[in-house]
């Protein structure tokens, strides 16, 4: 690449911010996503997540059944510039059933937005995904939402977040007033305040500017109040250290209220200025992708159906390196076969435009790339592998059949998309044969997904039966064999990457298994327990 190529490379890199959304279910996820976009000017106006009438649904959630039942199942990309920047939102599954999902769209970005409802504090999938994002060295912003409504005392909830997860909690503005009676944010970094004035019928509220002098006098007490905490918060050092916050000791604080669009721009600047942008990729091998290198790219998810009318699939891939350029043939990592990218597109929502370009920080879309599956690095010029996106241990297990055996062609063809994506796991056996795949899942919620799409979007209704098993690890050849012959044991080929699994009745029944047998290989997965 000439010296100009990379300038360019590192100039776009520079101005790209790439970051998640995580939460617990119920905290404003979606709405904060669309909160985001309507401040960014990207859409006119903001969704209800449950589209009713004349209401629209959100632009994240594409999908019949989180539009049905108001949650988050996929997850999407949107993308919008906002002063100068580049912002790449990418849209997670908010429900505990879809860590999986979370997982992988979590190893594309470069920073997260941890969004905290002002009455509960940190939830138990909250702390779940804080520690995907700790363990992949994601740095975090945190966004306190529902501030308009009753809630806990603000310094209690700094607290919480110092005492759990052990994040020093920097506020970059400070809420007057308590939660549910909220009348506006002072900017600690130059003491300015914006008044909140709530409109009727779920209008974007007003953020009126009003100098100190005028907020004391009108205020009173409230305002003596907040002036007292941010004392405090002087006094005990609350300050924001950036090179503590890309290492993963800090957290930027911000409060406000995503439905009515207050303090959401706050965010927006802070995401400018803090979140760090694209950094050098770390490869398999050990090394470094520099961002200015070749184009790189890695696969981090798969997904179907989001457009009826063609019934395409459509890999997303993170850009890592390099200048994106459509029409370019790019090398698969794992079999060194090309790829055309003629058909290159960016995503917003479920609306697709074609794409010529795209730089480090990027997400593109490639339709109907078959053999492409999630963890694939794409490389142009000298090769790189980046390092796999690892699986979560699967909790549940059923038996799939086709409900119709005239359709298994149907029914094969849609297992093997499912697989593919990353929707399920896939385990086979020659004992059940391929007609009658064992479907291992992290929640579920996502055997109900299977069942829809497997009827609407492959025209092959199934049948789902339960399977006496809760243990998952993984092994090899020589202790799959050993493991087969065993009471309370079943031994599968995982689909999408071949690893052998070993399936047990119970926890007590692997313990025996592994005191009796400590030479065989029994190795757990990544839990879902743990994160």
């Amino acid at each position: 690449m000439s010296v100009k190529g990379k300038n360019e490379v590192s100039d776009e890199a520079a101005r790209r911010r790439t970051f998640a959304v995580i939460s617990h279910p119920d905290a404003g996820k979606s709405t904060i996503t669309e909160a985001l976009a309507v401040q960014a000017a990207a859409i006119s106006s903001a969704g209800a997540v449950h589209g009713k009438g004349d209401r629209a649904g959100v632009t994240s959630d594409w999908m019949e059944m989180e539009r049905s039942r108001g949650i988050s199942i996929t997850s999407s990309v949107l993308r919008f510039d906002y002063e100068g920047a580049l912002l790449n939102l990418l849209d997670t599954p908010g429900h505990a059933d879809f860590s999986e999902d979370t997982y992988r769209v979590l190893s594309a970005v470069d920073g997260a937005v941890m969004l905290l409802d002002s009455a509960k504090g940190l939830e138990a999938q909250t702390l779940k995904l804080f520690d995907v994002c700790k363990h992949g060295d994601v740095p975090i912003l945190t966004f306190v939402n529902k501030w308009d409504r009753p809630g806990r005392e603000p310094l209690e909830l700094l607290d919480e977040i110092e005492q759990r997860i052990g994040l020093h909690a920097a506020p970059l503005n400070w809420p007057v007033g308590v939660a549910g009676d909220f009348r506006g944010l002072i900017s600690r970094a130059d003491g300015s305040f914006t008044k909140f004035v709530p409109q009727p019928n779920g209008k974007a509220a007003l953020a009126v500017t009003m100098t100190s002098e005028q907020a004391a006098a009108e205020l009173g007490d409230v305002w003596e109040t907040a002036m007292e905490e941010l004392t405090l918060l002087t006094e005990i050092g609350a300050e924001l250290d950036h090179e503590a916050f890309t290492g993963g000791i800090s957290t930027p604080v911000l409060f406000g209220a995503a439905l009515p669009q207050f303090g959401v721009s706050a965010l927006l600047d802070a995401l400018k200025t803090y979140a760090p942008p694209p950094a050098d990729r770390r490869t398999e091998a050990g090394g470094t992708r520099p961002v200015d290198a070749p184009f790189s790219g890695q696969v981090f998810k798969v997904q179907a159906g989001m457009d009826k009318a063609h019934r395409d699939s459509l890999a997303f891939i993170r850009v890592c390196s390099g200048k994106f350029e459509r029409g370019m043939t790019l090398t698969m990592g794992s079999t060194g076969r090309g790829l055309v990218t003629k058909h290159a597109q960016t995503v917003f929502g479920r609306d697709r435009t074609t794409v010529d370009t795209a730089f480090p920080g990027d997400v593109i879309g490639l339709p109907n790339t078959h053999g492409l599956t999630v963890g694939e690095s794409l490389f142009d010029g000298p090769s790189v592998t980046f390092p796999p996106i690892p699986a979560f241990a699967p909790e549940h297990f059923m038996v799939c059949r086709a409900k119709d055996v005239g359709r298994y062609k149907q029914f094969r063809r849609g297992i093997e998309q499912l697989d593919s994506e990353g929707a399920v796991q896939v385990l086979r056996s020659d004992i059940r044969g391929d007609q009658a795949p064992v479907l291992a899942a992290v929640g579920p919620l996502q055997f109900e997904v299977v069942a829809h799409r497997m009827e609407h979007e492959f025209n092959s209704p199934v049948v789902l039966t339960t399977i006496d098993f809760n243990e998952c690890r993984v092994t090899d050849a020589e202790s799959g064999a050993a493991l087969a012959k065993m009471r309370g044991v079943e031994v599968f080929t995982r689909s999408l990457n071949g690893d052998l699994i070993a399936l047990f009745q119970d926890k007590w029944r692997l313990r025996a298994i592994e005191r009796e047998f400590p030479d065989l290989t029994i190795e757990q997965m990544l839990a879902a327990g743990q994160y």
